[in-house]
């Protein structure tokens, strides 16, 4: 399955051209037959990557409140290494994070060679919330967008694949969400108040959002704007990008430090003897 429509690599954004549920026309069957096929070849793509160690990926999700990240990245890491995969979810900034530039505390959980990351949120929360509310001026979030970028390229030259997803719902499909957490007393931690404020300023949101993807997409960090409201698409197309970006990484396992000559099915058992 393609998903290169939902791509964006540095051209200007508008939302209203990307749907929030999809199936391309695939029964859930089919999806969910898709999705096993997918996650058997990142089990082995991520030993490779592993193994490799030269290699990173960095995976973030941004999404408005209710839209599934927390759900998407469980299904995402369920079947992954947990010795080579991590997932950071980024809250609200302490006092000694606020104390440094708004990168610090982000590029202190970067993946590591060999690393697959996974952020929940992440630096792009200071050029969306902080835009809608105004908590810093304008030209500052200019400013910003060009950090990010040079931010992006710096862990591109270090050998990291930056992938960017936003989990794209309707408000319709959020408000049914919020109302799913107050009939069901196993969600009542799951529900905040706070959110339905957030609600307010829908449009907002969506503007800036399509003004970071526009502003900072592209073809070694690419934006994809992914239809969540069909959480078995949702989960396919995710990891269908993660195996794909593998792919093209080309990772190896790395050729032995040894002479494989001087080790074999024959001998091994005498020279592994223990005196």
């Amino acid at each position: 399955m393609n998903f290169d429509k939902y791509k964006l690599t540095g051209q200007a954004v508008s939302l209203k051209n990307f749907p929030t549920r999809a199936d391309h026309d695939v029964d859930d069957d089919d999806l969910r037959k898709q999705h096993r096929k997918v996650t058997k070849e990142l089990r082995e793509l991520q030993r490779e990557l592993y193994a490799e160690s030269k290699q990173s990926v960095l995976m973030v999700l941004q999404a408005m409140d209710a839209a599934g990240k927390d759900s998407s990245i469980a299904k995402l890491t369920s079947e992954l290494n947990t010795q080579g995969s991590r997932v950071t979810s980024f809250k609200k900034p302490t006092a000694l994070e606020q104390s440094h530039d708004f990168l610090w505390r982000i590029h202190n959980k970067a993946p590591a060679a060999g690393e697959m990351v996974f952020f929940n949120r992440s630096h792009y929360e200071d050029v969306l919330v902080v835009k809608v509310h105004g908590w810093v001026d304008e030209q500052q979030i200019q400013r910003r967008y060009s950090n990010i970028n040079e931010f992006e390229a710096l862990l591109n030259d270090r050998g990291t694949r930056v992938i960017k997803c936003m989990l794209n719902i309707s408000p319709e499909y959020q408000l049914q969400r919020f109302t799913s957490r107050l009939e069901n007393p196993g969600k009542y931690w799951k529900f905040n108040p706070g959110d339905l404020d957030e609600r307010q300023h829908w449009v907002d949101y969506m503007a800036a959002f399509e003004t970071a993807m526009t502003q900072c997409a592209s073809t070694s960090a690419p934006w994809f704007v992914v239809p969540a409201e069909n959480r078995r698409f949702r989960d396919l197309m995710l990891a269908t990008i993660l195996r794909d970006t593998l792919l093209d990484m080309g990772a190896k396992y790395p050729a032995p430090d040894f002479d494989l000559s001087d080790y074999n099915a024959d001998n091994i058992a005498e020279l592994a003897k223990i005196n």
